[in-house]
């Protein structure tokens, strides 16, 4: 016989099936992916588990996760339930095999080839629409919560007069399943064809019907389910027009109904939900009448209907009928978002007082008296000051201190102090030697805080220290020192097992301790070890000796980090300060609740209101959650955390906001009463910067309650750029105890100034009450100044410092920045005062050898008079004393200059040499302090003798020059 397969002869090579060595090899490898595959994911559940068991909110995670897994669950075998039964449905509903065409012979290879994996097929592809939608629905346990568990705001919308929990709770879960019903629809309807087509049901070439009576009957009916959820989509978006968010030309962001919207798109929902109900009965009609002809007729109609009624029609009311007289149109709209944005942001209460700004005629010496009994005028800059504290309380390298320190309040004696505090953290970059050992069980906590009284320095320009040194010590109350939880403590220690820890050194050496609280999880166990070295990557956890008996791990260790894990449905402020509270650190975070569902109030990104010069290229003062878009926030909840056990405390703070009595009721037992705070805790409590940052950047537009004047847009605020530095970004606000026009005393307070849109002149001055626990905590006031008047705002004010040539800022700044040295800018404050505005600017100067600020100079200006002096009291003596401020030059002077006048030119030339003296006096390997404060002296002597000169100069001037013709 002849050779048919028409390719050479020769040998065949057998390929053996490999051997059964190398396939129990293949398996073993196998089995060993698997299991490490499972227990890496058993790593993360368990140490999560055990972590949130440390801190005493199991719950949260149990309650989270049993959420989570019943929504994956639920929505995923239903959407497997449904996808496979239609699958199913169209399979059995294949007509009987006949004659077949080209199409169906072609079509028989695939039927042949799957016939033997027909059901594994079935549960390959329901599985994975399964998986993807559980996975889907899992992520949506925040909205089911919320669903489940809202109360009532008792307000309604003004337009439908539903309660806002409807929108902020209901509407998000109505959403949610109209997209799940829309998902399993698609994927049933697609899943359908291609089995009716794969089966016959469906034609596309053959000769004869397209569709068997029972494929148009199937698909019919999922149609019709389509259009009836498009239906019900139509109808929840007329609510949905209350929170919708949209550019408005008049207001920019804009949420709510506007006159088009109530007009035109809510009459054009109501109709088109009607014709879609009618479409939809159109389809299931098929059932019986089995054509498609009335089915496509109506669909055909209702997308024309959705071009005409829902797009074209809202077009041409808004071009013929609003915009020819928008204001009239637009006005009662946005008088009810006025309304619910000042509601939702807590700005409703807000108090605007008119304010001159210029001041009284009352005499000057009074108003010197008077200061001191308006403000406490901290002079010490929180923001600038850390390197001082940094070099003079560092004391170990492996300390160091936040960038930005905080400011709080402390008694003594009876009298409240601001004061500037700071913790000595623990810095694992300056170790002296870095390895493991070191990094996680030798250097494990920070020592002791630093404080400093915010009104005073010293005569060297350095903090006055109210606690200081190593252990530290002063003013405050015995209190537990060591810092095992902190801003700067992001690495894990392993901590009370038999390595010892380095307490902290002193002249006598180095202090060692053992960490004896329960605080961490346990590593005794072998099975939580091995857990950890697979969680952390880190395998010498799993046999290190330095780990035994009564060893624990401390991890998650920064306050924001902790509070945020416990109470995952909360937004944390971006600054959690530390205060000595009940014979402990504890570290205070304000925590909001928020929503973007309350309707009519516009929306607002957190990372946009709450930037300042501050949060700039600095991510531990950002507010966590930056993308959040939010239109409504309540700081409900003040939380702790113990510097050195940990402990995560939550306080109710706002007792009457719905959305946190919702979440206590989906987590139980979390959240602490009001009542539970205790006084020394609620002495440090204040008012948050981030809520008054987003409240600020609100009231820029809505301090204006009548709508024609909003909409004209003529008294839109701005916060200004912050002048003391060229960061373009918005001055941040202060902390200041001070008395508002109103208030009888004085209150710890938070402030911030306003200028007019795109003018850098002073609109407005507001202060928050901060000081928790009295009646008015939280109460908002506005001085607005009047529109006619030009009062200088902070740029106009930090650029009148710098060119004055009256107190020799100039020249100072100009022999400072000349040597090797820089001036740097404290904050400017602003401080309401008879009627006029006093400014107060601390000066620092850092140069030389000598690596920290210290402060200088202050700069104090009111009414038109500006001092340039060493310290608060000289400043204000000579704005507010019998020195006064000398006044400015007459125009068209023909005398020369004061600055040509030589005991002018010969004081200068003494100041120099005295600033270049002061500047040798720093280098060199000791700094030579006695020098430095004597060349420092002769430095203020000559400046002083040249202010003197030039003032005399200058009334000369006056008397001899002509005027300008």
């Amino acid at each position: 016989m002849p050779d048919r397969g028409g390719g050479p002869t020769g040998p065949r090579i057998r390929v053996g099936r490999p051997s059964r060595r190398a396939r129990t090899l293949l398996m073993t490898l196998g089995v060993l992916a698997v299991l490490g595959m499972a227990f890496s994911m058993f790593a993360g559940f368990w140490t999560d588990w055990l972590w949130y068991r440390s801190v005493h909110y199991s719950s949260v995670f149990t309650t989270t996760l049993w959420t989570r897994v019943g929504l994956f669950f639920v929505f995923g075998l239903l959407m497997a339930a449904a996808v496979g039964f239609n699958v199913w449905l169209a399979h059995r509903m294949r007509p009987p095999l006949s004659a077949m065409s080209v199409e169906q012979q072609s079509l028989d290879r695939y039927r042949m080839g799957i016939a033997p994996y027909k059901k594994w097929l079935l549960c390959g592809i329901t599985a994975v629409v399964g998986l993807i939608a559980g996975a889907s629905a899992a992520g949506q346990w925040r909205t089911w919560l919320m669903w489940v568990n809202g109360v009532p705001f008792h307000q309604s919308d003004p337009q439908f007069h539903l309660d806002v929990s409807f929108y902020a709770f209901d509407l998000p879960w109505y959403r949610f399943l109209l997209g799940f019903g829309f998902a399993a629809t698609v994927l049933s309807l697609i899943a359908a064809a291609l089995t009716h087509y794969l089966y016959g049901g469906l034609r596309v070439t053959s000769p004869g019907a397209r569709a068997t009576a029972a494929a148009t009957g199937h698909l019919s009916v999922l149609l019709g389910v389509f259009v009836a959820l498009k239906a019900v989509a139509y109808w929840l978006d007329r609510y949905g027009l209350a929170v919708k968010s949209s550019d408005f030309r008049a207001t920019g962001n804009w949420t709510g109904l506007r006159y088009v919207d109530a007009n035109a798109y809510l009459p054009a929902k109501t109709i088109l939900f009607c014709i879609a109900v009618i479409c939809a009965l159109l389809f299931f009609a098929t059932l019986w009448r089995r054509t498609w002809q009335l089915p496509v007729i109506g669909f055909g109609l209702m997308v024309l209907s959705a071009i005409l009624i829902g797009g074209l029609y809202p077009a041409i009311v808004q071009k013929f009928q609003v915009q020819p007289n928008e204001q009239a149109k637009e006005a009662p709209y946005v008088a009810k978002n006025i309304k619910a944005t000042r509601e939702a942001y807590g700005i409703d209460d807000a108090k605007v007082t008119e304010y001159a700004g210029t001041g009284s005629a009352k005499d000057k010496s009074t108003l010197r008296d008077d200061v001191d009994k308006t403000a406490s005028i901290r002079i010490l800059d929180p923001n600038i000051v850390s390197p001082t504290f940094q070099q003079l309380q560092q004391i170990r390298n492996y300390y160091t201190f936040p960038n930005n320190l905080d400011v709080d309040r402390y008694s003594k004696n009876g009298k409240v102090q601001d004061t500037v505090i700071g913790l000595r953290e623990l810095n694992l970059d300056g170790i002296p030697k870095k390895n493991w050992i070191n990094n996680h069980f030798r250097y494990t906590h920070g020592y002791g805080v630093v404080a400093a009284k915010g009104t005073e320095a010293d005569g060297n320009g350095q903090p006055v220290f109210t606690e200081s040194d190593l252990p530290s010590s002063g003013e405050l109350p015995t209190y537990e020192q060591r810092i095992y939880y902190g801003e700067k403590t992001t690495t894990y220690s392993i901590v009370g097992g038999p390595q010892k820890e380095i307490d902290y050194s002193d002249n006598d050496g180095e202090k060692t301790t053992s960490y004896r609280e329960k605080s961490g999880v346990s590593l005794s166990s072998p099975v939580n070890r091995a857990a950890y070295a697979v969680a952390f990557g880190e395998p010498q956890i799993l046999y290190s000796g330095a780990i035994g008996e009564g060893s624990r791990i401390l991890y998650n260790r920064t306050p924001k980090e902790r509070v945020e894990a416990v109470a995952p449905w909360l937004t944390i402020d971006g600054d959690a300060y530390p205060a000595v509270v009940d014979g402990h650190i504890q570290w205070i975070v304000d925590a909001y609740t928020t929503t973007n569902g309350y309707p009519y109030a516009s929306r607002t990104t957190l990372g946009d209101t709450t930037a300042d010069s501050l949060t700039a290229g600095n991510d531990s003062r950002a507010v966590v959650a930056q993308q959040n878009q939010v239109n409504y926030i309540r700081n409900s909840v003040k939380a702790t955390v113990d510097a050195y056990t940990g402990e995560v405390k939550l306080y109710q703070w706002d007792t009457q906001d719905p959305v946190l009595k919702t979440w206590m009721k989906a987590f139980p037992g979390t959240v602490k009463p009001k009542a539970d705070i205790s006084q020394d805790l609620m002495d440090h409590l204040r008012y948050p910067q981030d809520l008054f940052k987003v409240q600020r950047e609100l009231l820029t537009r809505y301090h204006v309650q009548d709508a024609q004047t909003f909409l004209s847009g003529s008294e839109v605020w701005q916060v200004p750029d912050d002048p003391t530095n060229k960061s373009g970004n918005a001055v941040p606000p202060y902390y200041l105890t001070m008395k508002m026009p109103d208030q009888g005393s004085q209150a710890f307070s938070l402030t911030t100034t306003f200028t007019p849109n795109g003018r850098d002149n002073l609109s407005a001055f507001m202060a928050v009450d901060s000081q928790a626990g009295t009646p008015d905590y939280g109460q908002i006031r506005i001085l607005k100044l009047p529109t006619s008047t030009t009062v200088g705002g902070p740029k106009q004010v930090q650029s009148q410092f710098n060119s004055n040539s009256q107190q020799n800022i100039a020249e100072f700044v100009r022999l400072i920045r000349g040597g090797d040295s820089e001036i740097e800018y404290g904050n400017l404050l602003t401080v309401p005062l008879d009627g006029g505005l006093l400014y107060v600017e601390p000066v620092y100067v850092r140069g030389g050898q000598l690596k920290y600020p210290l402060l200088r100079k202050v700069l104090v200006t009111y009414g038109g008079a500006t001092a340039f002096e060493d310290t608060l009291d000289q400043a204000l003596d000579k704005v507010f004393g019998t020195s006064g401020a000398q006044p400015p030059p007459q125009t068209g002077n023909t005398n020369p200059p004061a600055s040509g006048n030589p005991t002018v030119q010969q004081a200068l030339k003494d100041a120099q040499k005295a600033f270049d003296d002061s500047q040798a006096a720093l280098k060199g390997p000791q700094i030579d302090w006695q020098a430095y404060g004597k060349a420092q002296k002769d430095l203020q002597d000559a400046l002083k003798r040249a202010e003197e000169a030039q003032a005399k100069a200058s009334k000369s001037t006056g008397k001899n020059g002509g005027g300008g013709g």
